[in-house]
């Protein structure tokens, strides 16, 4: 069965600092959903807190409407951003350890070790110490070690951090085939481009709040636009008077507008007509590398 993660109005003060300032947001069945901000904006706390290794001043976080308890915390699949690994252990050992103490029978975590290690390639490893690993590798033991107890909610705190082009495909593909059984999954990363490919929603979070929620397509609809505009008879300042547009640069007839998100385009274009020929006229919607920028700069 498959259950929405709802963090609900969540607080969280350490003496002075606030690192959590009413937070709310939900994650749903079957949906990728990047959690992004900058450092120290609050994304590891919020998911101690959603895992139950943390406690909240207020506010509640509830998975398929439950209250994260113990029970509820064993169907979680966590990786954690310090990665939790025994590195004297060794691999296949430490994965059937981890599944069975959330509660899955021996050999029922056997196969799961099998299954996973071998998904994530490094099922020739499983006779190895975990620090006779690279780094790449025991972080797919990490990943390994969230899902061999079938988890209900995915929550993995920068799993693509120091990962190989190819190690970063494997885990891709790993977080969109869960997400496609319905098991909702929330990431946090600071590579902005892997996020606008993998998820359906994003959240960016700023001093502990949540400053923007969407699509990306949404959250792109929804900031800044930019406009180039090649008009060779057009004087300098042309389009100042429009209200919403600002002029970025201006350069042998080639003007560089932002335009609010209420401005029509169309109107820009006849203001850029009436000074004579435009030869280029061309609107570039923020990446969501843009628009992080914008929101934590803001």
């Amino acid at each position: 069965m498959s259950h929405t993660l709802t963090i609900d109005g969540i607080s969280k003060r350490y003496g002075d600092v606030v690192a959590l300032d009413d937070l709310s947001f939900e994650v749903r069945p079957g949906e990728i959903f990047g959690f992004v901000g900058s450092n120290g904006a609050g994304k590891t706390t919020t998911m101690r807190i959603a895992l139950g290794v943390l406690s909240a001043d207020s506010g509640e976080v509830r998975l398929g409407g439950k209250p994260v308890d113990l029970d509820v915390r064993r169907t979680i699949g966590y990786m954690p951003e310090e990665r939790g690994l025994y590195p004297k252990m060794k691999v296949g050992k430490q994965l059937a350890y981890l599944a069975e103490l959330h509660g899955i029978s021996r050999t029922a975590a056997r196969d799961a070790v099998e299954r996973w290690t071998e998904r994530l390639g490094i099922a020739e490893r499983v006779g190895d110490t975990v620090d006779a690993l690279s780094l790449g590798n025991q972080q797919r033991v990490q990943l390994a070690a969230a899902l061999v107890h079938d988890p209900a909610v995915l929550v993995l705190d920068e799993p693509f951090s120091g990962l190989d082009p190819v190690a970063v495909d494997v885990m891709s593909d790993v977080l969109v085939e869960k997400a496609n059984t319905g098991v909702p999954v929330i990431f946090s990363s600071h590579q902005l481009e892997l996020v606008q490919r993998l998820c359906h929603r994003v959240g960016i979070i700023s001093h502990g709040r949540m400053r923007a929620i969407g699509t990306v397509d949404e959250l792109r609809g929804g900031g800044n636009a930019q406009l180039e505009v090649h008009a060779p008879e057009a004087p300098v300042g042309w389009a100042h008077h429009l209200d919403g547009v600002t002029t970025i640069s201006h350069l042998d007839g080639r003007t560089l507008l932002s335009l609010d998100a209420h401005v029509d385009d169309q109107l820009v274009l006849h203001t850029a007509l009436k000074t004579g020929p435009v030869h280029e006229f061309s609107l570039h919607r923020p990446t969501l590398t843009d628009l992080f920028r914008e929101v934590v700069t803001a």
